[in-house]
């Protein structure tokens, strides 16, 4: 079955020519390693579902470092929703952390999905609300001290130590490489 269809049917239910629909507006996407999906200063055009990859989240601070805020691994959705569904620019960058496979959808068609399909309204916020909640939830908490904010990290996604570049990992617990290098040598 379909990756993007098997996740959807988690959140509700959907008969066979609600699934050939949602089958017929989807494109994939491959995106090389540090490709953007979605850029700050740009309007989100597509909805991504991640097939195989790690994608991430960061942005810019006032100083111009890059902040990683999050990492988005396989079997979740992608997208900056909130300036998707507004139109405006976002503020972020979401970027192929590693080579990634996307199925994804653009603006109108998502939009057709829910103006077509009863209840995918209610099956699309519950994915949405899982997107938000991944790309939030997850953060470290700064008060932490550094060793507890990487085993955080290693618990949360124990599938992405070895697979994102430990410069990435240390922007998102707010240390520096040298320190995370040091951090993962004492718990060894």
């Amino acid at each position: 079955m379909n990756p993007f269809i098997e996740y959807s049917l988690q959140f509700g239910l959907l008969n066979k020519q609600q699934i050939e629909l949602i089958e017929s507006k989807m494109a994939e996407l491959i995106l090389q390693k540090d490709q953007y999906f979605s850029q700050a200063g740009k309007i989100p055009l597509q909805v991504g579902f991640v097939v195989e990859g790690i994608m991430r989240g960061c942005y810019y601070n006032n100083r111009g470092e890059e902040i990683t805020r999050c990492f988005i691994p396989e079997n979740n959705l992608v997208v900056d929703y909130v300036n998707f569904e507004t139109n405006t620019a976002s503020s972020e960058y979401l970027q192929a952390e590693t080579n990634c496979e996307l199925i994804v959808f653009l603006k109108k068609d998502w939009e057709e999905l829910s103006q077509t399909i009863v209840g995918w309204d209610n099956i699309k916020n519950k994915m949405v609300q899982k997107c938000m909640y991944l790309k939030s939830r997850k953060g470290p908490v700064i008060s932490q001290d550094a060793t507890t904010r990487y085993l955080e990290f290693m618990e949360n996604y124990p599938t992405l130590v070895n697979r994102v570049p430990l410069a990435h990992i240390a922007s998102y617990l707010g240390v520096t490489q040298q320190s995370l290098s040091r951090i993962r040598k004492n718990i060894r």
